[in-house]
C-alpha cells in the first residue's frame, strides 16, 4: 500500500471522500451562488 492509499478517507459506505470534494469542486455553481448571481444580475438591470 502506497502513502496515497494509506491517506484515503472514506465513509463508511466505502465513498472516497477526498473524490467527492474534486467532484464537487469541478462542478461549477452552487445552488446558493446561482441564486445570489441571479439576483445581482436583476438588479444591476432594474436600475
Amino acid at each position: 500500500m502506497d502513502s496515497i492509499e494509506r491517506h484515503k478517507k472514506f465513509t463508511a459506505a466505502g465513498t472516497d471522500i477526498e473524490a467527492v470534494k474534486q467532484l464537487n469542486k469541478n462542478s461549477g455553481l452552487s445552488y446558493n451562488a446561482a441564486k445570489a448571481l441571479l439576483a445581482r444580475q436583476f438588479l444591476n438591470k432594474n436600475k
